[in-house]
């Protein structure tokens, strides 16, 4: 892995909070409790499986009791989503993680525990979706696992709005990683993070590796050290696939 310890930290710096954003308004109380209420009877009373793809294999907000590898079709990973909170500011703006329409995805099925169901299901809305024009995001998929098709929920998939950022080269992509940081730290550490646990649960998903070693690139250009390497050219993809 190019990407190190020793280079996300050269893309950490302290930033403030700036607080709410402005242009957002946020999920009410009741409007969590409708929505949450809504997941909760479209369960049926089978098992809440909720699909992984990024920050919540390696920060689950949940108690899981079972875990399983899974894959959907259909549904690629993306960093797709403009943002000026949590891992960016507003001088140097990032980009979030998705899932968008095509390809292919591995990641990691959780089931939740059966205790306050509800309570666990308003717990992941309000860390997943603030605001309820991104409620439209959550969806029920159908995910292969070697024990068979599942029934899942997943976050931030198709995501629609002004902040969608599609079809984003994989080098820009790359240099918005690399310079974007906030107050809960930064892209850099975030992509990091997501490829180091996707590989600890022997997922390798081929355009995060090739993303990853592009950011340790710019994170060593930005420190004026060239990698005597040549350098890649890549044609745009579309977005990140796995």
């Amino acid at each position: 892995m190019s990407l190190t310890d020793e280079l996300v930290s050269l893309s950490l710096r302290l930033e403030e909070d700036p607080g709410p954003d402005p242009t957002r308004v946020p999920l009410s109380d009741d409007e969590v409790e409708e929505l949450a209420d809504k997941l909760h009877r479209q369960s049926s009373g089978a098992p809440l499986w909720v699909f992984a793809y990024g920050s919540l294999i390696w920060k689950p907000d949940f108690e899981a009791v079972d875990w399983r590898l899974a894959s959907v079709n259909g549904w690629h990973r993306s960093f797709c989503l403009h943002m000026t909170r949590w891992r960016a500011t507003e001088a140097r703006p990032g980009l979030m993680m998705a899932l968008a329409r095509g390809g292919r995805c591995k990641g990691v099925a959780f089931r939740l525990s059966e205790e306050d169901r509800p309570g666990q299901i308003r717990r992941m809305i309000r860390r997943e979706v603030g605001a309820l024009e991104d409620a439209s995001s959550i969806r029920w998929i159908t995910l292969k696992t070697e024990s068979g098709p599942l029934s899942a929920l997943v976050f931030w998939a198709g995501p629609k709005g002004s902040r969608v950022r599609y079809r984003v080269p994989l080098m820009e992509v790359a240099r918005i990683l690399a310079g974007a940081c906030g107050h809960m730290g930064s892209c850099a550490e975030y992509l990091y993070l997501t490829v180091k646990h996707l590989e600890e649960k022997g997922i390798r998903d081929r355009n995060l590796w090739i993303l990853q070693d592009l950011v340790a690139r710019e994170l060593r250009r930005l420190r004026d050290e060239p990698t005597g390497e040549p350098d890649i050219v890549l044609q745009n993809s579309g977005g990140l696939r796995s």
